[in-house]
């Protein structure tokens, strides 16, 4: 039905949830998996220096593919990683789903990042609302 899965993770609990519901759908389909982590770019205002910051961001993103790759595995489902940049991770979700040529979006209910947490998720939200494919959301 799937043939290509676009997973978010953001390396959270919640986040892990969606990871694991959705390489189970891949193994149950069959279907390629491309997990994605979108990182915040550096901010003009920011105590922390350049490189700091991109070290950071990149261990975090590191730290969440890792753990990612490590449930693939015991699923017995092949993935491939990206990370995204971008001050909006809905519009990286989008646009990695479509020029990846993704058939679903499997994704947390909710994030990491600050208030919208409360919410649907700002960013899953906005994924619903601008995405072209299917969007799965895992509670």
């Amino acid at each position: 039905m799937y043939k290509h899965i676009l997973i978010s993770t953001d390396g959270s609990e919640l986040a892990m949830r969606g990871v694991e519901h959705g390489l189970g759908l891949a193994k149950e389909n069959a279907s390629k998996v491309t997990v994605i982590t979108v990182s915040q770019p550096y901010p003009l205002q920011s105590a922390a220096t350049f490189d700091s910051w991109n070290d950071a961001q990149r261990e975090h993103a590191e730290s969440a593919l890792t753990v990612a790759q490590t449930a693939a595995q015991r699923h017995g489902v092949e993935i491939q990683v990206h990370q995204g940049v971008d001050d909006t991770p809905a519009e990286a979700i989008v646009d990695a789903a479509i020029t990846l040529k993704c058939d679903l979006i499997v994704m947390a209910s909710h994030g990491r990042r600050g208030l919208s947490r409360l919410l649907l998720g700002s960013q899953t939200s906005e994924v619903v609302s601008h995405s072209p494919v299917p969007v799965l959301v895992v509670r």
